[in-house]
């Protein structure tokens, strides 16, 4: 097996490159790695905001699709491979409706997903903000929340026509998504500690 590469630059580089398909097989269960310039690069460490939080919208999401956008949600390490040159990357949650279903792989999903939300932090800070949003964008993700819980930032992009990421608007502090008709959250709170009752949310979104 090859010794993946750091993400933070720390790490030893594959002796040669190797193509997604060698990557998905030797690290079918994804081991917190990313498949970026032909190698396997190692994902940063999570801290425990990040766990949280991510956790806080997976529980969410599921529960919103379940009951009213049919589709599926996943988190990290899951694969999506955005498209032919782009990386196989493993957000910390995707939503996919069921038009893409059949893109749904054993161990990765074949194109990009409707929605994708990274957690961001100071070691993974420069990669969601730089070359994941690129990524993102020219592989056709249709929403791309990125939420930094230590800098208590959010910012929510959808594609235009253009093909090209525009911020979403925030109003009165709750932000809309376009992707999941209906679905709506408000941005403050993800910075409580601790973080709001799934139960709770889910009564404000007459789920429960």
């Amino acid at each position: 097996m090859k010794t993946p590469r750091s993400n933070r630059g720390s790490g030893g580089r594959d002796p040669q490159p190797i193509s997604y398909t060698e990557f998905l097989r030797q690290y079918p269960d994804g081991q917190h790695l990313e498949w970026a310039g032909g190698h396997a690069v190692e994902m940063a460490a999570v801290t425990s905001d990040h766990q949280d939080v991510s956790g806080f919208l997976l529980c969410l999401m599921s529960s919103w699709v379940e009951e009213r956008h049919p589709g599926v949600v996943l988190m990290r390490p899951f694969q999506m491979k955005l498209g032919p040159g782009l990386p196989g990357r493993a957000p910390d949650v995707i939503v996919i409706g069921n038009a893409k279903r059949s893109r749904l792989k054993k161990y990765f999903l074949d194109g990009p997903a409707d929605v994708v939300i990274e957690i961001a932090d100071r070691q993974s800070r420069a990669l969601d903000r730089g070359d994941k949003f690129y990524e993102y964008e020219k592989g056709g993700v249709k929403e791309y929340w990125l939420i930094d819980p230590e800098r208590q930032t959010a910012e929510f992009n959808l594609l235009g026509r253009d093909k090209s990421y525009r911020v979403m608007p925030v109003e009165d502090g709750v932000l809309r998504s376009v992707v999941l008709n209906g679905l709506w959250i408000r941005v403050d709170w993800l910075w409580q500690r601790p973080l709001p009752k799934v139960t709770k949310v889910l009564k404000e979104w007459g789920l429960v």
